[in-house]
């Protein structure tokens, strides 16, 4: 049997359903799975797919071979990614899988693992596919999977653990994904006037791409929100552990934006509470937590880099700008959209102004949104390293945790190479019009004389 090694990602197993995921793969992903978590020490697992045409054909392999590892298994059905963390808590396990093709088209399906309370990723997906190269497979009887209803228990924490002070009218969008089942439900729960899109689980996703934060899959939300004058729109990924969102106006909340507004909200009851923010966000972020007293961390981005700093360093809140949100604050630390949008909506309910107002205290700020180029594998990361080199030679200071990240005195540049796609990514940010063009035009000059690589811009915020 032929295993395409390029499915062992950074974060996850992904690739194209028919070509990279048949029976047989999956059922020896597996038994790979399964032998290193019960190597790890785990006993118990619960696993939970999203709602993919092929997602549960995929779980239902991907269990006999982690049954035959001796790992005890409980099914917790179709659910969002975050549901199936809320399990291995709720359950007590040792850990989770889900099926999930997230935010890819819907040829893709992948396998996200978490162990305890930390995300399995990186030389840990090698390891396991080394074990499978290898067949250094634990081999044990089979016990039968059990299954649990975890939509209700979900729902009902939520609902008990999140309070509006007053009736807001919300704008949702779950995209034709896994959220739409118990988000509606839970904002009703709270109190909330809830006009929903999209709530019906299907995984060709008729509508719109799933992913919120790329403003063109916002259009239907904005409409919503304009035409039944809501206070708020939400919008959740495929598998429902991202969060996007619009003010009052239709216009987006980056990721960035939320944090602020999230790390302002719990500075108030946690003064000088740690923060974590991946290399990607605004400097308003880390000088506005700075600012009122927290201690901002800037990290790599990935959702399994930033959960396990949040850990790391105790912090009470995490996030990145592609809208992973993660809240030690009163909840589990895990990535939530759906209990990050239950957290603004409770933030618009205390407010005695809309929320459009609430950050305009800010500096003003000029910055892209990030610029996407493609670049092979091969070539992606030795180019960064080449742009590090080149910013340095010219005495800029830099900051290389993620990439490199090129401190200019009136704003940032940043390049790194994907964890998940042959692309490098490109963001910046300017105190202004004129600085902005500068920062874009250094790093213009310095890709095409290192690489021969340019780039071009949509629209910022």
């Amino acid at each position: 049997m032929q295993i395409n090694p390029n499915i062992f990602r950074e974060y996850d197993i992904r690739g194209v359903v028919e070509q990279d995921l048949p029976s047989d793969v999956v059922v020896e992903l597996g038994r790979g799975i399964g032998t290193y978590l019960v190597r790890q020490g785990a006993k118990r697992f619960t696993i939970g797919r999203d709602g993919r045409l092929s997602s549960e054909r995929i779980a239902n392999d991907l269990k006999e071979g982690l049954l035959s590892t001796g790992l005890e298994i409980t099914d917790v059905g179709m659910c969002a990614t975050p549901v199936l963390y809320f399990s291995v808590a709720h359950l007590q396990v040792d850990g989770g899988i889900q099926i999930t093709g997230s935010h890819n088209p819907p040829e893709f399906n992948g396998i996200k693992m978490a162990l305890g309370k930390t995300a399995v990723f990186g030389p840990q997906i090698q390891d396991i596919r080394r074990r499978i190269e290898e067949q250094d497979f634990e081999r044990h009887p089979a016990l039968p999977a059990k299954s649990y209803k975890i939509l209700d228990p979900y729902v009902e924490h939520l609902s008990q653990n999140l309070k509006l002070e007053r009736s807001v009218r919300v704008g949702m969008d779950s995209g034709n994904g896994v959220a739409g089942p118990v988000a509606p439900q839970i904002f009703r729960a709270l109190g909330a006037t809830v006009y929903d899109l999209y709530s019906e689980v299907d995984g060709t996703f008729p509508n719109h791409h799933p992913d919120p934060t790329v403003e063109k899959n916002l259009a239907d939300l904005k409409k919503l929100v304009a035409e039944k004058k809501l206070d708020v729109g939400v919008g959740f990924d495929g598998d429902g552990d991202r969060l996007g969102a619009i003010d009052r106006n239709g216009k987006v909340i980056w990721g960035d934006q939320l944090m602020i507004l999230f790390a302002r909200s719990i500075l108030k009851t946690h003064p000088g509470a740690t923060m974590i923010a991946d290399v990607k966000c605004s400097e308003n972020f880390f000088a506005d937590v700075r600012k009122r007293g927290g201690h901002p961390i800037m990290w790599k981005t990935g959702h399994a880099h930033i959960k396990n700093k949040l850990w790391a360093e105790r912090a009470l809140f995490a996030g990145e700008m592609s809208g992973h949100l993660f809240f030690a604050d009163r909840y589990f630390g895990f990535d939530d959209g759906i209990y990050a949008a239950a957290r603004l909506v409770e933030i618009v309910s205390r407010l005695d102004h809309p929320l459009d107002m609430e950050l305009s205290d800010l500096p003003p700020t000029f910055n892209t949104p990030e610029i996407r180029v493609d670049c092979p594998d091969e070539v992606k990361f030795g180019l960064v390293d080449k742009v590090k080199a080149a910013f340095k030679k010219k005495g800029y200071e830099t900051i290389d945790l993620d990439g490199v990240r090129v401190k200019f005195t009136d704003g940032w540049g940043l390049a790194r190479a994907s964890n998940t796609q042959p692309t490098l990514v490109l963001r910046f940010e300017s105190v202004s019009e004129a600085g902005l063009k500068k920062i874009e035009a250094e790093f213009r000059e310095v890709l095409k004389s290192e690489g021969g690589f340019t780039f071009e811009i949509g629209g910022g915020h």
